[in-house]
């Protein structure tokens, strides 16, 4: 009897085997059944995209970011005149947590409470919704800034001092001219540059100027002048390092200091003078060693000629 139910018990559980699912008896099918199902690419995109923005605005807050240059007073380093596609430009806001900005380099910064006038009016919508997509495009470059954000080149730094202008047209800084190669005259323009009473820059302070000169309200002219019109360093935002939109506008953005160059071309005779003394001497010697070695010679005969 034993034996019997124990058989009974064998066929039982041989039954139960046999009515097993398939995905039990294969573990490989079985996983596959448990793993979650993968999520859509229309589910992954937003959350793709939703990463891509916030990567692009931590880069644009503390690494570098796209401008758009909504003025003309840039011409033509920048072009941002009225009716065309304005330059986007990449600016570098790190440079500056490094170094001290320098004459010669192109900065965008924050306008000075002192600066009564904008160069630009800037196009928001009544729409507050639409207002701030406007301000997000603005942030990525794909709109215009607000009027607060300002483009323009250094003249010259606190303890220096600063006017306009000599016999030639030129500003002074510390009583030199400064060469200026990227300053834009328009055609219907005289080559004049409006002359500004003699000013020292107060440390911390930058004098900024147009490179398109008889079009640009800055340094000359914001606040009246004077102190008023100078930038605190600690308003700018970064250094223009490249245009990067339009295409056929792509190019880096130079830094040439007029300063250096000036006191450079000033020196430039005296330097040709010193790099032409050197061959000039090294004949002479040469003349003179040739001439000593002759007239030993002639000695030496001289000499041996005599009884």
């Amino acid at each position: 009897m034993a034996d019997v139910a124990h058989s009974g018990n064998s066929r039982d559980n041989e039954d139960e085997g046999d009515d097993q699912p398939e995905l039990d008896r294969d573990p490989l099918v079985a996983r596959g059944h448990r793993r979650k199902k993968q999520r859509s690419f229309w589910k992954e995109l937003p959350i793709l995209v939703g990463v891509a923005l916030l990567l692009a605005l931590l880069i644009q807050t503390f690494i570098a970011r796209v401008f758009v240059i909504p003025s003309e007073s840039m011409e033509q380093t920048l072009h941002g005149c009225a009716g065309c596609y304005g330059d986007r430009v990449l600016v570098d806001k790190l440079v500056y947590n490094f170094t001290e900005p320098e004459p010669g380099e192109v900065v965008v910064f924050e306008r000075p409470s002192s600066w009564n006038q904008s160069e630009f009016q800037a196009n928001r919508s009544s729409n507050a919704f639409v207002s701030w997509l406007q301000d997000i495009g603005a942030a990525f470059g794909l709109a215009a800034p607000d009027e607060d954000d300002v483009v323009k080149r250094i003249v010259a730094v606190g303890g220096q001092r600063v006017e306009c202008c000599d016999e030639q047209n030129r500003v002074l800084v510390d009583g030199e001219p400064l060469d200026e190669p990227y300053v834009f005259w328009t055609p219907i323009a005289a080559r004049t540059q409006e002359s500004f009473p003699p000013i020292t820059v107060p440390d911390g302070q930058l004098f900024v100027l147009g490179d398109n000169r008889n079009n640009s309200c800055d340094s000359r002219c914001q606040g009246g002048g004077g102190a008023n019109g100078m930038v605190p360093v600690d308003n700018v935002i970064g250094k223009v390092r490249f245009i990067v939109l339009p295409p056929s506008r792509w190019r880096g953005v130079g830094d040439h200091d007029p300063q250096v160059n000036a006191v450079a071309l000033q020196a430039a005779p005296l330097g040709v003078g010193l790099v032409a003394a050197w061959p000039t001497l090294w004949v002479g010697r040469r003349v003179r060693t040739a001439l000593k070695s002759m007239r030993s010679g002639e000695t030496a005969r001289s000499s041996g000629d005599e009884p």
